[in-house]
């Protein structure tokens, strides 16, 4: 998993990796990553690993015009893991699930570029 803001602050652009070696990008609003940060659990366990292989991004996950824009999140925990289901502009739903690792990269991810995001919804 890899994420990267936009230079206005109103996205963060999320790969990640499916097994079997290919990859999926959405762009996440900052009304999501709050929202998420709010909701997405913190990390207990002083000895979990980091996840392998976090795919670099190039100029072309900016560019491609069909990356799909995540419209909402439902998020149910489990206790290994975190499925999410997003609800996408103009593409169908997409169901992940991130083990225990996953959810704190994301979390951290998301909390780092919190400070370079516009929370409109704080008004």
């Amino acid at each position: 998993m890899n994420v990267g803001c936009d230079a206005v602050g109103n996205l963060l652009l999320v790969k990640y990796a499916h097994h079997g070696g290919t990859y999926s990008t959405a762009f996440f609003p900052a009304s999501v990553v709050f929202w998420m940060l709010e909701h997405i659990p913190v990390n207990q366990d002083p000895n979990l690993e980091p996840p392998a292989g976090i795919p670099p991004f190039t100029q072309m996950d900016w560019d491609i015009r069909f990356t799909p824009r995540v419209v909402s999140v439902n998020c149910k925990q489990f206790p290994d893991a975190l499925r999410i289901r997003m609800e996408l502009e103009n593409t169908p739903e997409q169901t992940v699930l991130l083990d225990r690792s996953n959810v704190e990269l994301l979390r951290h991810f998301f909390s780092v570029y919190a400070k370079d995001l516009i929370n409109l919804d704080a008004a």
